[in-house]
């Protein structure tokens, strides 16, 4: 196949550091048709593509592994290479793909920040932190750089400097797919649509962030000037009296369609930011259509709705939308296991952990924070028993005992394994979750799911199958775990 047209890499790299880019969202997943697991491949060819990359040796982005021999690489605006990007980041994809559907040839792949800044508040309950007032949601998709002591939300503090690449909500929350240090801590960036404009004192508002563009460096507005209403990148520094108020250095207009051609064949993967019908909304403020072609993966139509994440294959119309060709929604992890490796299959692409076994595909992302990990990218053929892997993933509806894996991280060995998910059944004093017996003894703690210690009988009364249940405990033989403690999660 050959590339595809180039002129909706502009706009795209706008919609994914403005409006998007990432790994699960806090939307519920389809009602109706959403009981297959993710399958691999992607949804179709084309020569753009916008997603997360899940994995190196090339550049893996929904499910097609693009060789990048011959690729330019832009990053945060400056020529780059392959080794400045990494696993969770989202990127765009200029290429084309084998008649195969899951390799291709990249000749250009573009990355840029969705936000830029310190951390001024974190709340762990919640998963949330708040970055040049903006808050960023940190979910079981959230990559983390290893210059973190502590991967998660429990290694931030206040006052870190980060980069952030996920995608924006309908509400401008930021659904983070990876988290990093910012090393240069020079200037920060936010990006966003102008509010409150004031022509006579040169500020307008991102959000609650106000920014003063007294000294700013304006570029590409159509205009020459700001207005309300525009989408704009804001760079610059914090007062150090005032963290809400940013002194800007340069603005730069964008413009989340731009130019581009009838005939432009775009594969975009985001969250649904504007939603009046199925057959009008916007992925990443992209409008899109769908009709009576459209076909869908993991879902229909009626799933289509706000914040919801699905991957976006079509061609723009003469009216400026996207229409779908095929829509693939992305179905949030709903299981959590961590724990050492029983078995692998590498030929199958397989491999079990405390008795459940784990599908890995083209869309699985792999991750290696132990300390066997090298400059090489983490693949399953690199896995061993014995290994402590944490695994966020889809329980397969088919079977109960097996979890299609969105991301595999390894880490070091800890002294406890854990589970979450649904309960398959209950039997005082033990439970069953994906197959895996959960014993609990004299010893066991209890919370329920607003944190508040429970008694076993108060515990044993609240749960049924069906509840979400994380347990903490020590694996006693093959599918059983001795529970030190076991929490009632929100099944939200």
């Amino acid at each position: 196949m050959n590339p595809r047209k180039t002129s909706l890499i502009l706009a795209l790299s706008v919609a994914v550091a403005a409006c998007g880019g990432g790994s699960g969202s806090d939307a519920p997943p389809p009602s109706s048709g959403g009981t297959t697991p993710p399958q691999s491949g992607g949804i179709g060819r084309t020569g753009l593509a916008v997603g997360p990359i899940s994995n190196f040796g090339s550049v893996v982005v929904n499910g097609v592994r693009y060789d990048t021999s011959a690729a330019t690489f832009t990053v945060d605006d400056m020529p780059g290479t392959e080794a400045d990007l990494a696993v969770g980041q989202v990127v765009i994809v200029k290429g084309s793909i084998d008649a195969d559907g899951v390799n291709g040839t990249a000749d250009e792949v573009i990355y840029d920040d969705a936000l830029e800044g310190p951390i001024s508040a974190i709340d762990i309950g919640a998963g949330t932190i708040t970055v040049l007032g903006q808050t960023v949601i940190i979910d079981a998709g959230t990559s983390f750089d290893d210059d973190f002591l502590v991967g998660g939300i429990e290694g931030l503090q206040v006052n870190d400097v980060i980069e952030v690449s996920g995608f924006v909500t309908s509400d401008g929350s930021i659904i983070a797919t990876r988290i990093e240090l910012d090393d240069d801590n020079d200037e920060f960036e936010r990006k966003g649509i102008v509010e409150s404009l004031d022509t006579s004192a040169l500020t307008f508002n991102l959000g609650s962030l106000v920014v003063d563009y007294s000294a700013a460096v304006l570029e590409d507005f159509p205009s020459g000037d700001i207005a309300d209403g525009n989408l704009v990148e804001a760079e610059g520094t914090i007062d150090p009296n005032d963290a809400g108020r940013l002194f800007a250095s340069k603005i730069e207009f964008e413009d989340p369609l731009g130019e581009f051609d009838t005939d432009d064949d775009v594969e975009l993967e985001g969250l649904v930011t504007r939603f009046v019908s199925e057959t009008d909304f916007d992925v990443n403020g992209i409008p899109v259509t769908t009709d009576g072609d459209t076909e869908f993966e993991n879902g229909a139509a009626a799933d289509i709705g706000l914040d919801v994440r699905i991957e976006v294959e079509g061609e723009f119309t003469a009216g400026g939308a996207l229409l779908a060709d095929e829509i693939d929604f992305r179905l949030d992890e709903d299981t959590t296991i961590e724990a050492t490796v029983d078995a692998v299959e590498e030929a199958a692409g397989t491999l079990t952990v405390l008795g459940i076994s784990i599908t890995t595909d083209a869309l699985t992302r792999f991750e290696d924070q132990s300390s066997l990990a090298d400059d090489l990218p983490l693949n399953l053929s690199d896995i061993n028993v014995g290994d402590y892997l944490e695994i966020e993933g889809v329980e397969s509806p088919a079977n109960s005992d097996r979890v299609v894996a969105t991301r595999i991280e390894r880490e070091d060995d800890p002294d406890e394994v854990a589970l979450s998910g649904l309960v398959d059944a209950v039997a005082e004093p033990t439970l069953t979750v994906l197959g895996v017996t959960i014993e609990t003894n004299a010893e066991t703690e209890f919370e329920g799911a607003d944190d508040q210690p429970l008694t076993a009988t108060e515990f044993f009364a609240t749960v049924a199958a069906g509840a979400v249940i994380e347990v903490t405990g020590v694996e006693s033989s093959d599918a059983v775990i001795i529970a030190d403690e076991i929490e009632v999660e929100d099944d939200d």
